[in-house]
């Protein structure tokens, strides 16, 4: 396959591969699920970004000295799902800790993050809280967490025999505590602070 450099070239009809994504050279974002396509949002709103960066803060604190690494949208994850073909679901979540350096290269992830968090929008409420839920817990990403603004709020889900265990929802007044990183807490009003 040639290199594309117009996202219009693409047949959204088609399966892709990583090799294929690879020769995409355009503007456009998107992921690749389970083979297909799924463009992505246009770029955040002003409130997402003040989300991601007040998390981002947090977290790269945290494990500023740790052995994990912290990185942000936008991150190329290659996750293995089982359920598809090899190579054929890469997806770019707002924020994710990987601990197994073994996983990282000069192209992203290749494997399943220990912690993603995903902050949840209008447009892409839906593909976060169904489709990468179901990815994520079938690659076997052992902590997601969905961010809702509107709600003001922080959902905290856990892998356990391969299936997530949602926690109580954290709320303003309240500290949220990632069972993976027990040591980590993070005030919700900082999450939201001056979004």
């Amino acid at each position: 396959m040639a290199i594309i450099t117009q996202f219009s070239d693409l047949d959204l009809t088609k399966e892709y591969t990583y090799s294929d994504y690879l020769l995409w050279q355009f503007s456009e974002r998107v992921e690749l699920i389970r083979g297909f396509i799924k463009k992505m949002s246009p770029a955040p709103s002003r409130n997402h970004q003040t989300i991601s960066q007040n998390l981002n803060w947090k977290i790269y604190g945290f494990f500023q000295n740790h052995p994990c690494s912290v990185y942000v949208a936008p991150f190329d994850v290659r996750l293995p799902i089982q359920s598809a073909k090899k190579d054929t679901t890469i997806v770019q979540p707002d924020l994710c800790i990987i601990c197994e350096e073994s996983k990282l290269d000069d192209r992203g992830c290749n494997g399943a993050p220990d912690l993603i968090v995903e902050i949840l929008s209008p447009n892409n409420s839906k593909h976060d809280l169904h489709t990468k839920f179901n990815l994520y817990q079938e690659s076997g990403v052992k902590e997601y967490w969905l961010v809702e603004p509107e709600e003001r709020m922080v959902l905290v889900y856990t892998l356990k025999n391969g299936e997530y265990i949602g926690l109580k929802p954290f709320t303003e007044g309240e500290l949220i505590k990632s069972p993976l990183f027990p040591d980590m807490n993070i005030a919700v009003e900082e999450v939201f602070y001056k979004a």
